[in-house]
């Protein structure tokens, strides 16, 4: 049952309140954008677990490991692609020695807007997918979000959750349980599939009702955890339909579908296409305008998954 419409960040900031409130080492770290991330739920309740550290994302992850290497839980947001400012400190920092540090990135893909291209990471996916020992989660929804901040917590290690700014239907209910790793079958189908993450699952499964009705059956996918990939998953309905389609509001170099394109290559070659951005900045507009543009809403995903069906007949 569809429920109001919620950003991913304000998933976000609701669990991190109400885990602040059952676990008191959790503390929370923004870069000046706390009102965007929405980490000032959990600012306003726990003001001395809090810490403001300005437009400083080195900073930031900086005090989180060191936080993190004192027995604390940090969650450290600010816009996804300002995070990338701290790359080499998460890399050299985090990373390398495994520390127990949750970054949250806001505002990300084309979905972000009207704010533009210099706001609009389309490669954070690809930039933290390549660090070792790096988790990378997208959630669908407000609902998932929420399940994410929480596993999280039991979870000891580096991490990356990649949020939204506008809000989305939910497809989740609270009953929803959410593993690390593990893809989710939205949709049953028998000709293609489609793996999804973030925004556009929700464009997947629309496209899904425009291909049925043209006779196409589609497995519809979501993918939570772009990294660790569930490669199981993945391999199995490549070879229930031979006809693997990728769906993600990012550049198609380095993001889910390079993650499974690299899968299928060692494992099971088959026909595949990548839809993102194709290699390209967008601009600013509204969401919706700039997903038709680019060729990530509904309607052009099945135009393309029908084009590779046809291919595979």
């Amino acid at each position: 049952m569809e429920q109001q419409k919620a950003a991913t960040r304000d998933g976000y900031g609701k669990a991190l309140l109400e885990l602040g409130k059952q676990n008191p080492n959790v503390v929370a770290l923004d870069a000046d954008l706390s009102d965007s991330t929405r980490s000032e739920y959990f600012a306003k309740q726990f003001p001395d677990r809090f810490f403001s550290m300005g437009i400083a994302e080195q900073d930031m992850i900086g005090a989180a490991a060191g936080m993190a290497f004192s027995g604390k839980i940090p969650y450290a947001s600010t816009f996804a692609v300002f995070s990338e400012r701290a790359y080499e400190f998460v890399r050299n920092v985090v990373s390398r020695n495994r520390l127990n540090v949750k970054i949250a990135g806001s505002h990300a893909g084309i979905f972000t807007g009207e704010d533009g291209k210099s706001a609009q990471a389309i490669e954070d996916i690809a930039a933290y997918r390549a660090l070792p020992n790096m988790v990378v989660l997208q959630p669908c929804d407000s609902v998932e979000a929420e399940k994410i901040v929480f596993a999280l917590a039991g979870y000891k290690g580096p991490s990356y959750m990649r949020m939204h700014r506008n809000p989305v239907p939910a497809i989740h209910n609270s009953n929803y349980k959410f593993e690390i790793g593990k893809g989710e079958i939205l949709k049953q189908g028998k000709d293609a599939v489609i793996f999804a993450t973030g925004t556009l699952v929700h464009e997947a499964l629309k496209a899904a009702d425009i291909l049925k009705n043209e006779g196409v059956n589609v497995y519809v996918v979501n993918i939570h955890t772009i990294k660790p990939l569930d490669n199981n998953l993945v391999i199995d309905l490549a070879k229930k339909t031979n006809c693997v389609i990728t769906a993600e509001d990012h550049n198609v170099i380095g993001g889910l579908g390079g993650a499974v394109a690299e899968t299928l290559s060692e494992s099971y070659p088959c026909i595949m296409k990548r839809i993102g951005l194709q290699d390209k900045y967008a601009e600013s507009g509204k969401p919706d305008e700039l997903y038709k543009k680019y060729g990530l809403d509904a309607e052009s995903i099945a135009e393309e998954v029908m084009r590779i069906v046809n291919k595979k007949r």
